[in-house]
């Protein structure tokens, strides 16, 4: 029978099949004749990206009731799989291909910042604000909030309303459609703007003294404006409820199905201890995990120094939660450099920075580890067939990765361990052809490959063209060998997984003032399709099981809006997904409530605010990655 995705939850049948599939990595399942009418769903009339070399073009695929593939090809070949409670759904011509892979994301922290929204301390119009805040309104709840959920917004720029000048008053917060209270908590730490029901709440009025080390700040008619200062602040703070587990789970539920609409189905979570597993655990046992997560293990920089401790303590970690189904462990992670961008300078370069007159400093950033320290850790976790995933995004901190991993290379003999750095933001020409020497999985997150404010005021001047040239040498990896992989390192950025794709093909993207070098560090359309799939698979081991379209793998696939692969490049940023399966399930419908709700917030994301100068960004683009840049 035809479907529409809506109509109603696709693929029951092949449900808990599916949900097997995602325990973990395996092998494609072995190649059997299927049967007439043995498909749980078919998909005809679309464009197959298969992700493999060669072979005829594809418009159709069936998957079993076991969760795999079942076969892929033309329209009546594969209908012919199609029995009396098979779904048919018509591609329309879009895409269909394997699932996206995100080789280094924080899946969690998104979910446990989406409980308190962020302005990231934009600068705004007064109009602008309070388009920015409606939404925050309906992402927290809508009108089954009203009147007593607190919302809570952090990082307001306290000098940030447009034009220069403008004061913030409680009129403005009060002129929203709610009842709720609302407070607005500054990003310096140092100010918060409440409603005027937050101030009633917190019994502050005309008559309210200053509280010692702090402000309340009143107009010229005597009257409270809503902004407090200092220690002022608690005096509202105080009565902000602190989420519980179950909100946390439940925000984190929603952004995972955020991700689901976006086309991921599979996620390394790049910072992960045993808050993030517990999680990770609840969220699974309620049956909203519905991606495969490959948990990275944080070890800090003292953990490095102590190869023996570390081992065990993660092997702890996976002893006690490697029953979570979804879960599948063996990588840990190291910050091996902070950041490049000024003024933090964090990032370990082989030359020095330079001042903005374009001199050479004495500032080459921070080592947090060195090369034989990491080389004796990777020897550790490579000897019982552990994976490292270094953050790595100076010149500097990416050869000590490699001289790590070439170190733990001699010393185990073990290969095909798939370590991986991560970032890439400068690599040094002669470090580029160690990559495939090595094995080293190249993961970037080329959403940031575009002339911004980051690539150009934040940096140019600071470490001169030459160096400026090689940003995130995409390119220059793959000609050298590199096997290249993608991440989002969400929610450090919005997720916006096909405009990240874009960005690898045009430098540019939807946001950027210009392209970054595309003529020495673009990607192809096919090349960039791969590395956000099939590539990515490789850097997590499993590209037996997901990664490309293909018989007898795990029907890890999204169904899209368009064909990606012959739209304008300009065009992809604005893909929509129809269909997401993981292993079978239809885990993203977006004709289905959940769907449209989860793509509407994804929107309401990519279309939050971006700061208007780089000095409004406390701590840069890392800070929710757990980099140190104060």
């Amino acid at each position: 029978m035809t479907s529409s995705l809506s109509r109603r939850g696709l693929l029951a049948a092949a449900g808990a099949a599916g949900a097997a599939g995602l325990v973990g990595a395996g092998t494609a399942a072995a190649s059997t004749g299927p049967s007439r009418g043995s498909a749980a769903l078919v998909v005809h009339g679309a464009r197959v990206f298969t992700g493999t070399p060669g072979g005829a073009p594809a418009t159709a695929v069936a998957v079993g009731r076991d969760g795999r593939i079942l076969a892929v090809g033309g329209d009546a070949q594969v209908r012919r799989l199609a029995g009396r409670d098979t779904e048919v759904v018509d591609g329309r011509g879009a895409t269909l291909m394997s699932g996206i892979h995100d080789g280094h994301v924080h899946p969690l922290s998104a979910g446990d910042r989406s409980l308190r929204p962020s302005l990231e301390s934009a600068e705004t119009t007064a109009a602008e604000l309070t388009a920015i805040l409606t939404g925050f309104l309906a992402d927290t709840g809508g009108a089954g909030a009203e009147p007593g959920t607190w919302l809570v917004v952090e990082d307001w720029n306290p000098v940030g309303l447009l034009p220069a000048g403008t004061l913030p008053h409680h009129a403005l917060l009060d002129a929203l459609p709610t009842r709720r209270p609302v407070v607005l908590v500054g990003g310096d730490g140092h100010n918060l703007w409440a409603n005027q029901r937050a101030l009633d709440l917190a019994g502050i009025t005309a008559a309210t003294p200053d509280p010692a080390g702090g402000r309340i700040v009143k107009g010229a008619d005597g009257q409270p404006t809503g902004v407090l200062k200092d220690d002022a602040q608690e005096l509202v703070k105080r009565l902000i409820p602190a989420p519980t587990r179950a909100e946390l789970v439940e925000a984190c539920a929603k952004v995972l199905a955020q991700a689901a609409a976006s086309g991921v189905t599979t996620m390394m979570d790049a910072l992960v201890g045993r808050h993030e597993l517990e999680l990770y655990q609840a969220l699974s046992a309620a049956g909203r995990l519905p991606q495969r997560i490959v948990p990275a293990i944080r070890l800090d920089v003292e953990q490095t120094k102590d190869p023996a401790a570390s081992k065990s303590y993660a092997l702890g970690l996976e002893r006690e939660f490697r029953g979570v189904a979804g879960l599948r462990f063996g990588t840990v992670k190291v910050f091996l450099d902070g950041v490049i961008e000024y003024p933090a300078q964090t990032a370990a370069l082989l030359e020095p920075y330079l001042d903005a007159s374009g001199r050479p400093t004495g500032n080459r950033g921070e080592l947090y580890t060195s090369a034989a320290d990491y080389g004796r850790l990777t020897a550790a976790f490579n000897g019982i067939g552990w994976q490292m995933h270094a953050h790595g995004l100076g010149d500097r901190a990416v050869r000590t990765a490699l001289d790590g991993y070439e170190a733990a290379r001699r010393i185990t003999g073990a290969k095909d361990l798939r370590n991986t750095i991560a970032h890439l933001q400068l690599v040094d020409p002669a470090d580029l052809g160690r990559f495939a020497r090595l094995g080293v999985a190249a993961c970037m997150q080329l959403q940031w490959a575009c002339a911004d404010i980051w690539t150009v005021e934040a940096l140019l001047p600071y470490i001169g063209p030459e160096r400026h040239r090689r940003m995130y040498p995409a390119r220059s990896l793959e000609r050298a060998g590199a096997r290249l992989t993608g991440g989002s390192d969400w929610p450090v950025d919005a997720l916006q997984v096909w405009n990240q794709l874009r960005s690898a093909i045009d430098r540019q993207g939807a946001y950027g003032a210009g392209a970054l070098h595309p003529e020495l560090e673009s990607l192809s359309r096919t090349s960039t399709l791969r590395m956000h799939t099939l590539g990515t698979a490789w850097q997590l081991r499993q590209d037996g099981l997901t990664g490309t379209v293909e018989r007898g793998k795990a029907a890890d696939l999204v169904l899209l809006d368009r064909d990606v692969t012959r739209c304008p490049v300009a065009d992809i940023s604005g893909t929509q997904v129809r269909m997401t399966l993981v292993g079978g399930r239809v885990v993203h419908d977006s004709g289905s409530a959940a769907g449209r709700a989860a793509a509407a917030g994804l929107a309401r994301g990519a279309a939050g605010p971006r700061p208007a100068s780089y000095t409004a960004v406390h701590g840069g683009r890392h800070r929710a990655c757990g980099c140190t840049q104060h």
